[in-house]
């Protein structure tokens, strides 16, 4: 038995709360909500659940924008439902992260308004702030991922103050002591109330260079990645100077420092960096860095085989002194069903990504409404909540699409809110809705309660090591391996029947299988049928 700390292999679900069910019928999701539906979380088989942020805030960004980190925001409940979360989840077996945004706060933080107040304050150094340049202009090219300037121009003060996101979002200076030690403190305040760890927003973004260097521009056929396209100009530099800095370290061991202190507490950091994997494997590094990093690698439209070949290659021989975490889907890019489906997408083709999601060597995060194979809402215009897809409507149109109210029922709006909810309920979700799938035995829900209860008792998948990883056309395979098991994995990703040649000192042990879609075998060759896996048992036929 393979000895190890839960989050090896873990598979977190994560919450949205606004949008998962509405307790009060005010027509927003709620922590309340959140509790009532715990049941429904750890019947799926999930090890943990990750909750974005539920924080006080202006909801500019909804709940990325913190101006409180220990109080709930009303719109969500008060501290006594997170308690009581935590300890309902605990009795059924999960565990519960929360979602941390350490590199910025709310302008409506206090230690915001008090440090623009003036320059000789307490908190004047707690964010950063830099003059003009003499003709009024900022100090330098750096941009703002929700688009523009990185720095907002500030009559209090007479200076120009950074921000990666809003411009209501102003970062801290992590090159300040104060400020490091306040949000390791803000930090254990959850840990004490029993929170098992943290998913880290935007890690890799706490500090900046000191020096204000410039980003370099990049070519035109290199304005793309890390979620980027030409549509915004940030895709136009290499970031180097305005994030993934490497003082970011020493912060991060400190965070790993304090985590220690809490048996089983983790960190899952995001990390979007010009080189995602190379960053994973260095906040990963050891045991004295993050536990757990997932990227944007698959996150992006691509999911042509020799594309997974290639980000699952580098994240195997990259992260050699430290665990992966693979992620699909989440709050912030369009459902994977449309993303990689093409546009539509079918059922069998979700149910095909997350069985190689769920195969992979690493933990893994899933995303509320994927376990439904929910495509992504059609939002109008009008009914946009999300700055980032007002600011560059048509092209993109935001991350609503992908955050509108889980569909519990046929009911008025699909079982999530007696009253109108913050987002419309999208145009076809009601057919997919929980208790529709719950009595369909072919339904993408019952699929994946079987998935992750055949991964859940198989050491191997959860805990193994991977190795002979092949491409061939859109054909994808690998082995999962300890001391004792050998699971070959195969993915046909087209539309197309495949074949694929089984090497001849192995032989199939069909008892310990898990199959999506028909295969078939004569001798060492096995056809597989279009958009199907095979995950099954080989051995020696010496053996």
């Amino acid at each position: 038995m393979i000895q190890c700390g839960w989050w090896r292999g873990a598979v977190i679900y994560q919450i949205y709360p606004r949008s998962f069910y509405d307790s009060n019928n005010d027509g927003i999701g709620d922590l309340p909500g959140v509790y009532a539906q715990l049941d429904y979380i750890a019947n799926l088989g999930v090890d943990a659940v990750w909750l974005s942020p539920f924080f006080k805030s202006p909801m500019k960004d909804y709940g990325y924008d913190i101006s409180n980190y220990r109080q709930v925001d009303p719109v969500f409940g008060d501290v006594e439902d997170v308690k009581k979360i935590v300890t309902k989840a605990h009795s059924l077996g999960l565990k519960v992260l929360m979602d941390m945004v350490l590199c910025h706060t709310s302008d409506q933080h206090t230690w915001f308004k008090q440090s623009r107040s003036s320059k000789c304050n307490d908190k004047a150094d707690w964010y950063i702030w830099v003059d003009p340049n003499d003709d009024g202009t900022p100090p330098n090219n750096w941009l703002s991922i929700f688009g523009g300037s990185a720095w907002e121009w500030d009559s209090h003060r007479e200076q120009y103050y950074l921000h990666h996101f809003l411009s209501s979002q102003p970062s801290l200076n992590f090159h300040n002591s104060a400020v490091r030690q306040q949000m390791l403190d803000e930090t254990e305040f959850w840990l004490r109330m029993g929170i098992d760890g943290f998913r880290f927003d935007a890690i890799n973004f706490c500090f900046h260079d000191s020096l204000l260097t410039n980003n370099p521009a990049k070519s035109k056929n290199k304005r793309r990645g890390r979620g980027f396209s030409t549509d915004n100009p940030y895709a136009y530099q290499y970031h180097y100077y305005d994030n993934t800095r490497p003082e970011n370290i020493a912060f991060i061991e400190d965070l790993r420092e304090l985590l220690n202190q809490y048996p089983g507490a983790i960190s899952l950091g995001e990390i979007a960096a010009e080189d995602s994997i190379e960053t994973m494997a260095e906040y990963t590094h050891s045991n004295t860095r993050l536990h757990l990093a997932y990227n944007f690698e698959l996150l992006t439209d691509e999911c042509h085989a020799s594309y997974l070949h290639q980000v699952i290659n580098q994240v195997n021989q990259k992260i050699t002194g430290g665990w992966p975490c693979w992620a699909i889907g989440n709050h912030d890019v369009v459902r994977v069903r449309n993303r990689w489906g093409g546009g539509k997408g079918s059922l069998a083709q979700a149910k095909l990504y997350h069985t190689l999601l769920l195969s992979l060597k690493g933990s893994a995060c899933l995303y509320q409404g994927d376990e439904l194979a929910l495509p992504q809402a059609d939002i109008e215009y009008v009914d946009l909540c999300d700055p980032y897809g007002i600011r560059f409507w048509p092209r993109f149109k935001g991350r609503d699409g992908c955050r509108t109210p889980m569909p519990w029922n046929e009911q008025l709006n699909c079982g999530f809110s007696q009253a109108k909810p913050w987002l419309p309920v999208a145009k076809g979700h009601s057919a997919l809705a929980v208790s529709h799938q719950l009595q369909d035995d072919d339904s993408m829900l019952n699929f994946c309660k079987h998935l992750l209860s055949w991964r859940k008792n198989s050491e191997v998948m959860r805990l193994g090591e991977m190795k002979n990883l092949q491409v061939e056309g859109e054909l994808l395979s690998f082995t999962r391996f300890d001391e004792q098991v050998c699971i070959l994995c195969i993915f046909n990703l087209s539309d197309k029947p495949v074949d694929y040649k089984l090497a001849k000192n192995y032989a199939l042990v069909e008892q310990n299988c898990f199959a999506l879609g028909l295969y078939l075998q004569k001798g060492q060759q096995i056809k597989l049928s279009p958009y199907s896996a095979l995950l099954v048992e080989i051995a020696s036929p010496a053996e």
